[in-house]
């Protein structure tokens, strides 16, 4: 299996690059700030003026994606809901001082694990370590009622035997995925997806049920924990009546109440799903994806299940995710003339023609207004998806992609004034291209990653499409940002009205080169090397092109003042490199070349400079900017006159940490152990 919906941050840093704003715009956005994290509002433009129909649609379906939000937890690591549990009993019943210097370590804390949806960085993966000492947390853990705390470690004793090593023993979990050659993934990840099993074993489990020939693969294990029971490895499959039911029953309730107000196709689309999570049979789940991807003209839309795998080492196990969303009709003409001219993309790919696809069926894109997120999509959330993610289903029904504006609208504006700019970008010109062009570069580069990158391509005969092993992930986010690298500098974009010049590709191609081989890095504890697929991609194609473009001078390091810069001087050499690594990657997929994919990653995607990791952070350091951002949800209301519903409020939050305790209240329905 591989992961088609795509996590871009390019918008976050594309944001920063065109900012021109005031500090004082950026705090109106900006609801809490800690650690490295800025929590952001997002607003939703456009809901008053739905039906009255679409209004109730939106509202169950954003109750649905709400329900999810403790498995989100438990996959990312099984002691998660109890640290969650027991520091939110503290926080909720301490009456000491809590502007004292242990207490506000202890508040941030628990704000880094809902963020995150637990102990490990939602991003680099690595175990959060606690500002606060064991023993200040065994005296607040001691003065906690004991029938606030989880129950089911039978003692408060009990309990901390457990969570005192879980949060305090660094080398403990130390990482929630570990990807590093030549170790066993699944033993070094922490994650909850495997128990008591090796890498050799779930391997050897899943290549058992794979058919050689079956046209119409299933994603076996996309929706279930593996483990040994009795020294047998048997499946745990999240369905209603087996694991993550309790939450999984009141996922379909709401559901189940989408589908009593949704119009056809929708109506059918939802009725699929519901049988998915009853059964958890994955040939039900394609049933839903080819349905889902084949409504083209529902105004809100949605996903809700266990979508991608990129917290599995093995790129097997689907993390719980959900967005509910609406069109944006006015922004939408960009990725309807993109997804018009896909078989000319196509086309003309500079990958090798066996590999190009002769017909591009139901490619689907639009811009959307995200409603709610939920589970792996929230706080942190994606800029653009492209889904479903069987090859099969998108060769033979197609794939929609979606680019989320009031998304990348919100960063844009939670990153006015913060000299980012001013700090990293060398060169005045480039400056000027991101300062006019940085928005628009972005969302077109997330277009066209999105709606046909991830779609172009197909397999040789023969390449079933798991070859690529702990590498795919990382090649298939490259070989869609190749894509939309490649083609944002493409006359043909100027000659279809998508960018007024070249110079759009130019504030792209600076922004990136300088995000893969630098400031990225700033979200990377140091000494660590880089694991998150998205950076590695990143990292790959700027470092790749960079080397092979030495002899040309293509892309430069300059220092000046004491301070590290990289350029690119010839972007139409740089363009050229893109296209020749394009077709390495598409090669290397279609055909499962391992040892190739492998190369690529060890040689180009994981190390970083300790020297030059050291000046990105504290150059980050001294402007104060968090380099991650997430969000907070509005909240919906219903209206009702004589017992009916006549509207839907929406209401906009401030309080990060009233949703987070709200949530936990109104919507925590899983045992703490699972």
């Amino acid at each position: 299996m591989k992961r088609i919906f795509s996590v871009t941050i390019m918008g976050i840093f594309a944001a920063i690059l065109s900012s021109c704003g005031t500090q004082n715009e950026e705090k109106a956005w900006v609801v809490d700030r800690f650690d490295d994290i800025k929590v952001i509002r997002y607003e939703v433009p456009g809901f008053e003026a739905l039906p009255l129909q679409e209004k109730i649609l939106i509202y169950y379906l954003s109750e649905a994606a709400k329900c999810g939000r403790d498995i989100m937890f438990d996959q990312n690591f099984k002691y998660n809901l109890a640290v969650r549990r027991t520091l939110e009993a503290i926080y909720t019943s301490y009456e000491g001082c809590r502007e004292c210097e242990e207490w506000k370590a202890l508040e941030t804390y628990l704000k880094k694990v809902w963020f995150a949806n637990g102990i490990h960085h939602h991003y680099s993966k690595d175990k959060f370590k606690p500002r606060f000492s064991q023993e200040y947390f065994e005296q607040l853990l001691a003065a906690v009622p004991a029938e606030k705390l989880p129950q089911e470690f039978g003692s408060v004793e009990a309990l901390k035997e457990v969570l005192l090593p879980v949060i305090f023993d660094e080398e403990l979990y130390a990482s929630a995925l570990n990807q590093s050659a030549g170790i066993d993934v699944i033993k070094a990840s922490s994650n909850n997806y495997y128990e008591g099993v090796t890498q050799r074993e779930v391997e050897a489990f899943y290549k058992k049920m794979a058919s050689v020939n079956d046209p119409r693969p299933i994603s076996y294990g996309l929706n279930s924990k593996l483990v040994k029971e009795n020294g047998k490895i048997v499946e745990r499959v999240w369905k209603s009546g087996g694991m993550y039911s309790a939450a999984i029953d009141r996922i379909v309730e709401w559901l189940e109440k989408a589908e009593g107000v949704a119009a056809e196709p929708q109506k059918a689309i939802i009725n699929s799903l519901v049988k998915y999570y009853r059964s958890g049979d994955l040939r039900q789940f394609d049933d839903y994806n080819i349905k889902w991807v084949q409504d083209t003209v529902s105004n809100v839309d949605f996903v809700n299940g266990f979508i991608e795998d990129y917290g599995d080492p093995l790129g097997r196990k689907a993390s719980w995710e959900s967005i509910v969303n609406f069109r944006d009709e006015e922004a939408c003409h960009r990725t309807e003339v993109i997804s018009a001219n896909a078989q000319w993309f196509e086309d003309h790919s500079p990958i090798n023609p066996a590999y190009r696809k002769e017909v591009v069926k139901g490619v689907s894109a639009k811009v959307i207004t995200v409603a709610m997120l939920g589970g792996d999509c929230y706080p942190a959330t994606p800029i653009g998806i492209n889904l479903p993610n069987a090859d099969w289903i998108r060769k033979e029904y197609g794939s929609k992609s979606v680019t989320i504006d009031n998304i990348t609208f919100a960063y844009k504006k939670a990153a006015q004034g913060n000299g980012f700019q001013e700090e990293f970008v060398l060169r005045e010109e480039d400056r000027e291209r991101m300062t006019k062009y940085g928005k628009l570069a972005d969302d077109l580069h997330t277009d066209l990653h999105e709606c046909l990158g991830h779609g172009s391509g197909q397999l040789a005969p023969g390449t079933k499409g798991g070859e690529l092993g702990t590498y795919t992930s990382t090649l298939e986010e490259a070989r869609a940002d190749l894509f939309g690298l490649y083609y944002l500098g493409d006359p043909k974009m100027v000659e279809l009205g998508l960018i007024p010049s070249l110079d759009v590709a130019k504030a792209q191609y600076a922004s990136y080169v300088m995000n893969g081989m630098m400031t990225q890095f700033s979200r990377i504890e140091l000494g660590k090397n880089v694991e998150e697929s998205h950076m590695r991609n990143r990292k790959l194609i700027a470092e790749w092109c960079y080397e092979h473009g030495k002899a040309d001078n293509v892309i430069e390091w300059v220092k000046q003042d004491g301070k590290s810069y990289v350029v690119v001087n010839d972007f139409d050499k740089f363009r050229e490199l893109l296209g020749q690594m394009l077709y390495e990657v598409q090669r290397i997929k279609s055909e499962g070349d391992y040892e190739a994919g492998k190369a690529l990653v060890e040689n180009y995607a994981v190390k970083i400079d300790p020297e030059l990791h050291a000046e990105v952070l504290e150059r980050y350091r001294a402007l104060n900017i968090e380099p991650y951002g997430g969000f907070i949800n509005p909240d919906y209301r219903l209206v009702e006159e004589n017992g009916e519903i006549v509207d839907v409020e929406v209401v906009y939050n401030d309080n990060y940490v009233e949703q987070m305790l709200h949530y936990s209240k109104e919507y925590s329905f899983l045992p703490t152990l699972n």
